[in-house]
C-alpha cells in the first residue's frame, strides 16, 4: 500500500527544489520543461529516452526535451550549486563524508563526448564507453550525488576539431580523473556542506598529490591503495601487513549492506607523524590500515588514512565503508532515475542530464 503521506512529503520536497532553482531559467519555457524532464526521470517510465519522457509529459515529441539539454540557455553548474545547498540542508553534519569515484556509460560510436574504448569499471572490462567521476556526500542523515565531471581522453583533447563539434569548453585541457576529484573536493571545500572526511578507491588512494592536498586543507581521509603502494619507512603495504600477528586482526563492521553488517578483519598501524600542528601539539596522525575476508583470507585490502590526533580504529573503519555509498547511489540512479539513458552525444548536453538526475 503506497503511504499518501510520504508521497505528500516527497511532492513538497521535490517543489522545494523546483523552487530553489527555478529562477536559474530566465524564461518560463525551460522552467516547465525542466520540471517535466525531473517528473519524467523520477516517474514510472520504463525506459528514460526522449520518445518515452516526452509521451509522459504530454508532449507529442521529444523536441522540447531535447532543447531544453542542448539548446536553452541555462548553466548547469548553478543547479549543481543549488543542489550542494540543498544537501547540506537536509543531510549536513559536522563529520560528513565526501566520497569520490567514477561510473562508466556504454555507448556507440565515436561521437558522444569522451567516448573512447577505455576501461569500464562499471563494465569490468574495455568498452566503447564516457566515464565520468563523481562525489557524493554521505552521513548517517543519508547521502546524494553532489558533483559529477566527464572524463575527456587525449584522444579528445588533443583535436581540438573534435572538442568544438561536441561543443567541448576550449578552456578544458587533459586532465585525469585524480585531477577531476581534486577540482570537486576544492568545489565542496567552498560550498556549504559540512566534511570532515573524504574516502574512495585505489585509484584515487594511490595519487600522492591528492592525499596532500586534502592534508592541507585539514580534511580526514581513508583511502583505499594498491597493494604495491609505498609506506614511508616500512616498504610495500602488504608487505607490512604480512608480518602483522594474528592478534593484530580484529574483526569489525564497517557498516550495514544489503545483507546486513559488512563484516571483515581489520588491522592498522600508526605510521610516520605529520607536521601538522595547532601551537606545539601535534593535530593529526597518518595510518595504514588493511582489510581481510572473514572466509577468503587470501582477499586483502588496504588503506591509508589521516586523522585527528584520538580517532579510533573503529571510526576509520567507519569511514572506510563509507565508500558503498556512492556506489549504491549510482545504482539508483541508474535503476530508478536513468543515468545512463540519456541521448544527448554533446558535452552540454551529458553535464545538464547529469545534473538534473542528481536534482
Amino acid at each position: 500500500m503506497i503511504d499518501e503521506r510520504a508521497v505528500e512529503i516527497w511532492n513538497d520536497e521535490l517543489e522545494e527544489l523546483f523552487l530553489r532553482t527555478g529562477h536559474r531559467f530566465g524564461r518560463v519555457e525551460p522552467r516547465r520543461r525542466m520540471r517535466d524532464y525531473i517528473r519524467g526521470l523520477l516517474g514510472p517510465v520504463g525506459r528514460k529516452n526522449g520518445w518515452q519522457l516526452a509521451e509522459y509529459a504530454g508532449h507529442r515529441t521529444p523536441d522540447r526535451l531535447q532543447r531544453l539539454l542542448n539548446g536553452a540557455r541555462w548553466d548547469a553548474d548553478e543547479i549543481r550549486d543549488d543542489l550542494q545547498h540543498h544537501v547540506a540542508e537536509r543531510l549536513g553534519e559536522p563529520d560528513g563524508i565526501l566520497i569520490l569515484d567514477d561510473t562508466g556509460f556504454l555507448k556507440k560510436g565515436t561521437t558522444s563526448a569522451g567516448v573512447q574504448r577505455q576501461y569500464s569499471g562499471t563494465a569490468g572490462r574495455t568498452e566503447n564507453c564516457q566515464i565520468g567521476v563523481f562525489a557524493a556526500y554521505a552521513t548517517t542523515r543519508g547521502r546524494a550525488l553532489v558533483d559529477r565531471e566527464l572524463y575527456l581522453p587525449k584522444s579528445w583533447t588533443e583535436d581540438r576539431d573534435r572538442c568544438q563539434a561536441a561543443h567541448i569548453p576550449n578552456e578544458r585541457a587533459f586532465a585525469t580523473k585524480p585531477d577531476l576529484a581534486k577540482t570537486m573536493v576544492l568545489r565542496a571545500i567552498a560550498s556549504p556542506l559540512p566534511i570532515a572526511w573524504v574516502t574512495a578507491d585505489s585509484a584515487y588512494g594511490q595519487e600522492w598529490r591528492l592525499r596532500r592536498m586534502l592534508e592541507e586543507a585539514g580534511l580526514g581521509y581513508v583511502l583505499a591503495v594498491p597493494k604495491s603502494q609505498q609506506v614511508p619507512h616500512f616498504g610495500r603495504i602488504d608487505h607490512l601487513f604480512s608480518q602483522a600477528p594474528d592478534e593484530a586482526w580484529e574483526r569489525r563492521s564497517c557498516g550495514d549492506g544489503a545483507k546486513g553488517p559488512r563484516v571483515y578483519h581489520w588491522a592498522a598501524l600508526q605510521i610516520t607523524s605529520v607536521e601538522d600542528f595547532d601551537g606545539e601539539m601535534p593535530t593529526h596522525q597518518r595510518w595504514a590500515l588493511a582489510r581481510r575476508s572473514v572466509n577468503k583470507p587470501e582477499e586483502i585490502a588496504y588503506y591509508l588514512a589521516y586523522a585527528p590526533l584520538g580517532t579510533t580504529v573503529e571510526y576509520l573503519v567507519r569511514v572506510a565503508g563509507m565508500r558503498w555509498a556512492i556506489e549504491e547511489a549510482f545504482q539508483a540512479a541508474k535503476n530508478e532515475c536513468g543515468l545512463d539513458q540519456y541521448e544527448v552525444r554533446r558535452y552540454t548536453g551529458w553535464m545538464r542530464h547529469i545534473t538534473l538526475i542528481r536534482d
